[in-house]
């Protein structure tokens, strides 16, 4: 048996150990994660300076870096995400009535685990606590395959947490890594829907493209986040401001953040120079629709088919629209099922644009940046879906398990 089928074998065994402990014991392990991981900063950053140092080397893209980063603040914050998800009710085993049958069926539904998930992600080395703590919790198995930037970073988490299993008396595979980022063994990982009930990319465009269109197991994208923010014509300019400024600049190499600003034609003229000024003083690069280039001093044009960039960089595409009819076109086209924000006084239009805007999540007068599982109360989170199937947005703990139902009878047949 080759070492795919192997990791992919052993972890679907590991799976149904989990189904033998309670919320309180899952909890003493994760405990002794969190206290891990603060332990081990050491050789956590140890090995995290060797992927640095090939990174620069090979001159991957700033937002890049800033992803592959880890420092004492991003491991206390690993530790705290596990220290939440502790503090997460335990979905498994959650009975719900759903019918009691005229010929007196009882009819339930259970929440129960995926099984195995295979997390496949690029420079994410905090996916490696994160995707771990989490599928434990939800009991699941998890397979991580790290990209060759965050190796060393995702071996040493994975190390520590494998060690805490063990004082457990548990099985490592439970969190198993996949040593060797090899895109062939990637491609054989792909194939193993015996084991496997789920695969998660998290990464860039490309990489996620390519595991959905070779995999033989059902997956969930977490594509890229071209987020726009929609100033519309009943906005406060002071609050756009802080939203436009909080998304596009407090961190640029994330998903979340503002690529593109979206104008009303009624208010451009008073609001794009205000814009204008505030990006300056942060340095952002403007690239602008022919109707906003009059009001920045230095402009790229944009033509249409050049919407729908994610930057992940002091950059952003600006337009002007008609109305909210035009931004929600525009959105559609060009938008990734992320997340979108207004930025509007009119609670009918907010609620319009609530209803009709195709994302995940939705912001009215609120900054992108907190469509994080973290910040709506998940918990650490897997990622944010932008496919509809399954889960959609920020996965959190439930979005880890499914339904079965549970009939229970008095001896009914049916006739």
């Amino acid at each position: 048996m080759n070492l795919i089928k192997t990791i992919a074998k052993n972890a679907a065994i590991a799976a149904q150990t989990l189904s033998l402990l309670n919320e309180q014991e899952k909890n003493a392990v994760l405990t002794d994660m969190a206290k891990a991981l603060r332990e081990n900063s050491l050789l956590i950053l140890k090995a995290n300076k060797l992927d640095l140092d090939n990174a620069q080397k090979g001159n991957l893209a700033a937002a890049m870096i800033d992803r592959l980063l880890l420092d004492e603040g991003r491991i206390e914050a690993m530790a705290n995400g596990i220290e939440t998800i502790i503090n997460l009710p335990d979905p498994v085993g959650k009975e719900r009535l759903i019918d009691m049958r005229p010929n007196g069926l009882e009819v339930k539904k259970m929440r129960v685990p995926l099984g195995v998930i295979c997390m496949i992600y690029e420079a994410r080395p905090n996916v490696t606590a994160d995707a771990g703590a989490l599928c434990f919790k939800s009991g699941n198995a998890v397979i991580l395959r790290g990209g060759k930037e965050a190796l060393n970073s995702s071996q040493a988490i994975a190390k520590v947490l494998q060690d805490v299993l063990l004082k457990h008396n548990l099985p490592v595979e439970l969190i198993s890594v996949v040593p060797d980022p090899d895109r062939a063994l990637m491609l054989e990982l792909l194939a193993q829907r015996d084991y496997i009930d789920v695969v998660i990319p998290r990464g860039g465009e490309g990489l996620i493209r390519y595991v959905t269109e070779n995999s033989k197991i059902p997956v969930i994208q977490h594509f890229k986040g071209v987020c726009h923010l929609y100033v519309d014509k009943d906005a406060d300019y002071v609050t756009a401001l802080k939203l436009l400024l909080n998304g596009k600049t407090q961190r640029t190499g994330v998903c979340n953040a503002i690529e593109c600003l979206l104008v009303h034609k009624d208010i451009a003229h008073e609001f794009l120079p205000l814009a204008a000024e505030a990006l300056k003083l942060h340095d952002v690069k403007i690239n602008g629709c022919s109707d906003s280039m009059q009001f920045f001093e230095h402009v790229t044009p944009l033509e249409e088919d050049d919407f729908g960039q994610e930057y992940l960089d002091l950059e952003i595409a600006v337009r002007v629209v008609g109305n909210t009819e035009q931004a929600l076109a525009h959105i559609a086209q060009f938008g990734s099922n992320h997340t979108e924000v207004i930025c509007t006084k009119n609670d009918d239009t907010a609620r319009d644009f609530q209803r009709a805007v195709d994302a995940s999540v939705v912001m009215v007068n609120a900054s992108s940046r907190f469509s994080d599982g973290s910040e709506l109360g998940l918990g650490a989170e897997i990622g944010i879906a932008t496919t509809k199937l399954h889960a959609y947005g920020p996965m959190g703990l439930e979005s880890l398990t499914t339904e079965k139902y549970l009939v229970s009878g008095s001896g009914q047949v049916r006739a």
